[in-house]
């Protein structure tokens, strides 16, 4: 863990699984580590909330695009073949990087203020900004990386 960020990547993973385990999937296991090595996103989306107390920093959730539909349909309880709107992919795409947030800032000191989630296809800026920790996760096989960074 990096000496000012309050929380380290077995943290990260471990609200992760917990989120995963009551929000989506009904049950525990079916996210871990990734084991595969680096990931690279070939159509990306990336969701973020930003924390503003203490510790000023975003926490970011980046994916496919594709894994982020059936992230929806877990979330939503939809089919599996079910199309996912525009709308339900940024409001509940959004609501999972604002749970993870909300838990991770939990952890702070003292509670400060979580911005509304965002999303989008494009990464948040980085510039001025640096990664404090992270986890490179594997949803039913499929890469999600949550990082951490300052603001």
């Amino acid at each position: 863990m990096n000496a000012l960020a309050p929380f380290d990547t077995v943290q990260i993973t471990e609200i992760a699984e917990e989120i995963f385990a009551a929000m989506i999937d009904g049950e525990p296991g079916l996210l871990g580590p990734w084991l595969d090595g680096p990931i690279t996103l070939v159509d990306p989306l990336h969701a973020w909330v930003e924390m503003h107390d203490v510790f000023s920093g975003r926490v970011v959730l980046s994916t496919e695009t594709s894994t982020a539909h059936e992230l929806v349909r877990g979330l939503l309880g939809m089919g599996p073949d079910e199309a996912v709107s525009e709308d339900d992919l940024v409001d509940a795409f959004g609501e999972v990087a604002n749970v993870v947030g909300g838990n991770l800032k939990a952890l702070l000191p003292t509670q400060g203020r979580l911005t509304l989630p965002q999303v989008d296809r494009t990464a948040p800026a980085t510039v001025g900004s640096v990664r404090f920790d992270g986890a490179v996760l594997s949803w039913r096989g499929l890469p999600l990386e949550i990082s951490v960074w300052s603001i």
